[in-house]
């Protein structure tokens, strides 16, 4: 374990006042989870889950947190629950988070990830009690001409599908607030750019590790349609981890505001054929998978990797878990979960030997 970024501190978040929109989703669950037991004030906002089960429900997310169901596309009653809250520090990672689905409802999703965005922005501009703003986005936020090479966060922002375009366009919307307004009132907002997350609890249509772990479950066997894509691995505490250090740094130091990676270190880039090979390796017996011949499906980056050499330099912050570590505990929650053990419980473990730095 390297540098102080690996463990939020318990002492800043005691007390504090949080707002998390998108609290229902898969990294949203785990984020309030994690404030919760650092002692913050939760409050969330976001639609309904939209699977069964979810880990919003499985972890009984609502009974620990302020948890409010809005739709962010509708501004006005967005801007008063935000209001409400009297946050001080605001995580914002609603989404449509789905490449596929963004092919299907390319509207909603820009509605959902450019508007939607905007509203939370404009609401954070108008709530006196704020300090930091956090705005997720993701590792598809780049201009991908398949070179290779690892992002940098002043690499050219584009996307060819609908979900990219309309996480580069957020952060564009993130940069003229910030500059336009924020700033001026003393309000330190950043984006945080991700890699690929994988963890217990994440049941999405579409996800790898989720469509393995269904198939695997029922005895079923994984078609894998991207093969040979790379993707920057990670599991679901090292970001989160990274939005936590980020949002301490910018309560202090407001010059650190921008735009942020929170990927992998570079071994944690592999493909969909090696990260499903050593996923069935750790599930064990009955994980039977038919890998495609080629890639299928609408068009997608083939490679995506994330340099993680800023958050390093400015928050002193770098990942814990690499991606066999990362799976081992992803197929082990889920293990636990269907062998009956409580999802808050599995959670909490994961957070206890990530706090303390045990892989």
């Amino acid at each position: 374990m390297e540098g102080l970024g690996m463990r939020p501190n318990q002492a800043f978040w005691r007390g504090k006042k949080v707002l998390v929109t998108g609290h229902t989703g898969f990294k949203g669950a785990w984020l309030c989870f994690w404030l919760k037991r650092l002692g913050a004030e939760v409050t969330g906002i976001a639609l309904p889950p939209e699977t069964t089960p979810n880990l919003f429900t499985e972890i009984a997310l609502e009974n620990g947190i302020q948890a409010n169901f809005e739709d962010i596309r509708n501004c006005d009653p967005l801007r008063q629950k935000i209001q409400g809250s009297g946050a001080e520090i605001v995580f914002h990672l609603a989404a449509q988070a789905l490449v596929r689905e963004s092919y299907t409802t390319p509207l909603a999703t820009f509605e959902t990830n450019i508007m939607g965005s905007a509203h939370v922005l404009e609401a954070l501009r108008e709530l006196p009690s704020a300090k930091v703003g956090v705005i997720v986005t993701t590792d598809k936020v780049y201009r991908n001409m398949e070179l290779q090479e690892p992002f940098v966060e002043d690499d050219p922002l584009g996307g060819h599908d609908p979900y990219s375009a309309s996480k580069a366009a957020a952060e564009i919307i993130v940069e003229s607030y910030r500059e336009s307004f924020l700033k001026a009132r003393g309000v330190a907002v950043a984006s945080a750019r991700a890699g690929n997350v994988i963890g217990g609890g994440d049941w999405s249509p579409e996800r790898l590790i989720p469509d393995c772990v269904k198939a695997w479950t029922a005895n079923e066997t994984v078609d894998i349609r991207m093969p040979d894509a790379i993707r920057p691995w990670q599991h679901v505490l090292d970001p989160l981890a990274g939005y936590l250090i980020l949002a301490q740094h910018l309560w202090t130091e407001p010059s650190l505001a921008g735009a942020y990676n929170f990927g992998p270190h570079s071994e944690s880039a592999v493909s969909v054929r090696e990260a499903v090979t050593l996923a069935q390796m750790k599930w064990g017996t009955g994980a039977k998978v038919k890998f495609a011949e080629s890639n299928t499906g609408p068009k997608e980056a083939k490679t995506l990797r994330l340099s993680n050499a800023k958050a390093k330099a400015e928050l002193d912050f770098v990942p814990l878990w690499p991606l066999e570590v990362a799976l081992t505990r992803t197929i082990a929650w889920y293990k636990g979960v269907g062998a009956g053990q409580s999802a808050s419980a599995l959670c909490a473990r994961d957070i206890d030997a990530y706090e303390s730095g045990r892989e």
